[in-house]
């Protein structure tokens, strides 16, 4: 097939890790007999240093005709005097309500090649296989904002259209694994939470009677992630909270980088990115990790473009890569000699079979 996919590395390692699962989606497409057009432009403070927006014209312009978004991270301290428009973090934001991706997919795993590298206990995260479903254009994040001399104002809002969508993506993704959706929000203090779990009741109700719901407060939830992850299949959340509990969730894995994401709307396209930030004190030293990076476009390849096929692939060539031992120092175990970025994605593409 042929495909053209917009890649916007950003700040920080962004672009270490994103050229390498760029590497992996050229080795891919020469394997399988696939043409795929990959065409670089800048977001974020990458963008600022140019004298651009955040978010250039031609950045999004390319991102509109293309198939599918795979992405890096945006800031770091350089950018953090900025204030208004200028600031590196409206890219990622304006990509991700330009194009209403409202709906984070994040998955984590256990994977038993790590479990030195987790601070929890091998039997508590072992056979851990969750999906985290998060609301990505609502809540806080995107609500009114007001500073004032000695006060401060954030608004969280919340349509019924907004939570029945993402409800509807969590219940999709449940019917294909377990079947069950766990529901997360702060019902006994939140408004909005009210209204969620409302709608999230009467959407697996009326709409998927085969999916079993159940609901959880979200500081039970992040206890319970720590104390039996194996208890959840697919968790659907609002977007703060999301943001939170996947990063907390990211210790099953062993590191906040082996965790991908992949952000959808109503639209094939999506946008395909590590859920680590920009990490700004190893940028550039070539020992960040990739797989979580190269794990996205993996996403891509299933989401965007419809090849199961090559999506497993890719995965099961990390997951021979993990095995094999070409760990970056993230997860590396004490002792023995971390992979570069380069070598770890080297590793990929060595067991890419095709």
């Amino acid at each position: 097939m042929r495909a053209t996919v917009a890649v916007v590395p950003g700040d920080g390692v962004g672009p270490e890790v994103v050229m390498e699962a760029a590497r992996v989606l050229e080795e891919v497409a020469r394997r399988f007999g696939h043409q795929f057009e990959l065409t670089r432009a800048p977001i974020g403070g990458e963008a600022v240093d140019l004298g651009l927006p955040p978010l250039p014209p031609d950045t999004l312009a390319l991102c509109t005709r293309a198939d599918a978004m795979l992405f890096g991270a945006v800031g770091g301290p350089k950018w953090d005097h900025l204030k208004g428009e200028a600031r590196p973090e409206l890219g990622l934001l304006g990509l991700r309500k330009g194009f209403e991706l409202f709906a984070n997919i994040r998955p984590v795993a256990a994977w038993p090649a790590l479990e030195h590298a987790t601070p929890l206990k091998p039997e508590v995260v072992r056979g851990a296989d969750i999906v985290v479903v998060r609301e990505l254009t609502g809540g806080l994040y995107f609500g009114e904002k007001k500073r004032e001399v000695g006060r401060a104002v954030d608004i969280c809002s919340y349509t019924e259209n907004e939570v029945a969508r993402v409800v509807r993506v969590a219940c999709r993704i449940a019917q294909g694994r377990k079947k069950q959706v766990t529901s997360v929000d702060k019902e006994n203090a939140l408004v909005t939470s009210k209204l969620w779990r409302e709608v999230a009741t009467r959407v697996a109700r009326d709409e998927f009677p085969d999916v079993k719901m159940s609901h959880m407060l979200v500081d039970t939830c992040a206890m319970k992630l720590v104390r039996f992850p194996q208890a959840f299949d697919v968790i659907v959340t609002e977007n703060m909270f999301g943001d939170i509990l996947t990063d907390e969730a990211a210790v099953i894995a062993g590191s906040v980088g082996m965790c991908p994401s992949a952000s959808l709307g109503e639209e094939r396209r999506g946008l395909y990115e590590p859920i680590h930030g920009s990490a700004p004190d190893i940028a550039g030293q070539g020992i960040a990790n990739p797989f979580g990076a190269i794990l996205s476009a993996a996403m891509l390849l299933r989401h965007s473009l419809g090849l199961e096929t090559e999506a497993r692939a890719v995965e099961a060539a990390v997951r021979r890569a993990v095995d094999d031992g070409a760990l970056t120092a993230d997860v590396a175990p004490p002792g023995r000699r971390a992979a570069s970025t380069r070598e770890a994605a080297q590793a990929v593409i060595a067991r890419l079979a095709g």
